[in-house]
């Protein structure tokens, strides 16, 4: 499969016209063969806000016109898409990543692990780690911190997730997010990340970009720099099932899974 890392600027709580943008980069990336296109964290809606008010006054449903207007153009296209929103549910928000497939009802991820920082100051953490089945493989949603507990990942590795996708908005100081932790995750799970940083500035912070694809063994398959840029690379998720790495064959092995001892690990969720 080809996947596509849309790194761009966001307007700030216009919905409709970061649809529409999002909507004209799938069709120029549908006729150069992408099959799954990831945009950034709180694409649609913008992410920095400074109260519960200003959160609320950027939120949108699930089934607002912009998630609709995704859908539809998915549906058309014949592409897969993951974008990100700020959501309101009977006056809940939630920091959400939405995962659109063509002929399939909109499937949503929400944010289980939240900084004190920007939109995440006032929403609701999410309570599921899904892993989805989708015509192209098995994929995982994470969005920006999640990524920084070693578990989450791990955890849908472990319920077979082929490709972890990482929606996120990176500011200045996240550097090491970006130029480190994701390449871990991916090696130490033997599964394929995908990480999609914005650019610009938002109400007084900047994002640095820096999106990357990963391979199974860490390898940086495309990156991106701190403009707006598409990067693109050809990955192959059957590699991410097998889970032994064979340095030298019959002397040095290992397996990713099968070497854990989880008899030890009681203090992790004990705290």
């Amino acid at each position: 499969m080809r996947l596509a890392c849309v790194q761009s600027n966001v307007e700030f709580g216009n919905s409709i016209v970061n649809a529409e943008r999002a909507i004209a980069r799938l069709r120029e990336l549908k006729s150069e063969g992408v099959d799954l296109a990831v945009f950034p964290e709180a694409y649609l809606t913008g992410y920095c806000v400074a109260t519960s008010e200003e959160a609320a006054g950027i939120a949108i449903p699930a089934e607002s016109e912009a998630i609709l207007k995704l859908q539809a153009a998915c549906d058309e296209l014949d592409i897969l898409a993951v974008v990100g929103f700020a959501e309101v549910e009977r006056g809940t928000i939630f920091n959400t990543a939405a995962l659109f497939e063509p002929g399939i009802r909109t499937r949503f991820y929400r944010k289980t692990h939240l900084p004190e920082l920007g939109l995440d100051k006032f929403v609701q953490a999410g309570q599921a780690l899904p892993v989805f089945d989708t015509r192209l493989g098995r994929i995982g949603i994470l969005i920006c911190f999640d990524l920084r507990p070693p578990e989450a990942s791990r955890v849908l590795a472990l319920a077979g997730a082929d490709l972890i996708i990482l929606p996120t908005n990176w500011p200045v100081g996240a550097e090491v997010s970006a130029g480190f932790i994701s390449v871990a995750r991916a090696a130490e799970n033997r599964v394929f990340v995908a990480t999609c940083n914005r650019v610009g500035e938002e109400n007084g912070f900047t994002f640095i970009g820096q999106g990357k694809i990963i391979d199974i063994g860490g390898k940086v398959l495309a990156a991106a720099g701190s403009e707006e840029e598409v990067i693109q690379a050809n990955i192959d998720l059957s590699q991410a099932r097998q889970k032994r790495t064979i340095a030298i064959p019959g002397k040095y092995e290992t397996e990713v899974f099968a070497s854990r001892n989880p008899s030890l690990y009681g203090a992790i969720v004990e705290r």
